[in-house]
């Protein structure tokens, strides 16, 4: 199923496609990445608390770790004060249990990302995770080598803030008249392209359904990348 579209909008027009990954590329069916953001919290800024409660879906790594520190009391100048200290934490727990992560790939990702490879598209990865967080993640779904590059939340808390820098990251790879073409899950992800006066494609494979996402009008809406093999 898909939402209908603008007449102008053509999905496989674009030259480089940039992937979410969370809801969109995969779903992990583990705690790894929940329990190493746990666990930076309380190794650095001694909480024992989770982001349990947190509206995490569509927020970046750095983004999560504010909201779950500032309920349990930490202001912002302590958590900027040992943030890299954090994040680094986080990253050698994600690594240490890597083989840990039971990841899920979404209906018709491998079939898109083929096809889209071989009609020479970059293609390429902008996510709220960690870098390496990331491709841990992408490497265990076995999507590693469909992407030429990834940008991450390590230098950006906002998610427009990495979208932002993948749309440049594009240009500098293909020219400056090169244009891009997000797909994401949720409703920040559409905030974010929208920002970058990119189009995006949106897809219900995570949390939110095709009604919600509709809402934030997304350029195509579809319950999975399955759609856009008939599309």
């Amino acid at each position: 199923m898909h939402a209908p579209t603008p007449a102008a909008f053509r999905w496989q027009d674009a030259d480089a496609y940039l992937f979410d990954i969370d809801g969109t590329l995969l779903v992990t069916r583990d705690y790894v990445h929940w329990n190493a953001l746990n666990h930076a919290m309380l190794e650095v800024y001694g909480v024992e608390t989770t982001i349990e409660g947190i509206a995490y879906h569509g927020k970046t790594d750095l983004g999560i770790l504010r909201a779950a520190l500032l309920r349990a009391g930490i202001a912002d100048v302590a958590f900027e004060e040992k943030l890299a200290p954090a994040l680094n934490v986080i990253c050698r727990e994600v690594s240490e249990h890597k083989g840990d992560i039971v990841a899920e790939v979404c209906p018709g990702i491998h079939e898109v990302l083929s096809s889209l490879q071989k009609s020479g598209k970059l293609l390429a990865v902008a996510s709220g995770n960690l870098e390496s967080v990331g491709w841990q993640k992408i490497a265990a779904a076995g999507l590693r080598d469909f992407f030429s590059f990834g940008c991450y939340s390590d230098r950006f808390e906002m998610r427009s803030d990495i979208f932002r820098s993948a749309v440049h990251e594009v240009k500098e790879r293909l020219g400056t008249q090169a244009t891009t073409c997000f797909v994401g899950d949720t409703p920040e992800d559409i905030k974010a392209a929208k920002s970058s006066n990119a189009p995006i494609i949106a897809v219900s494979t995570g949390i939110f359904s095709m009604e919600e996402l509709q809402a934030h009008s997304p350029d195509l809406c579809i319950d999975c990348c399955s759609g856009l093999l008939s599309t």
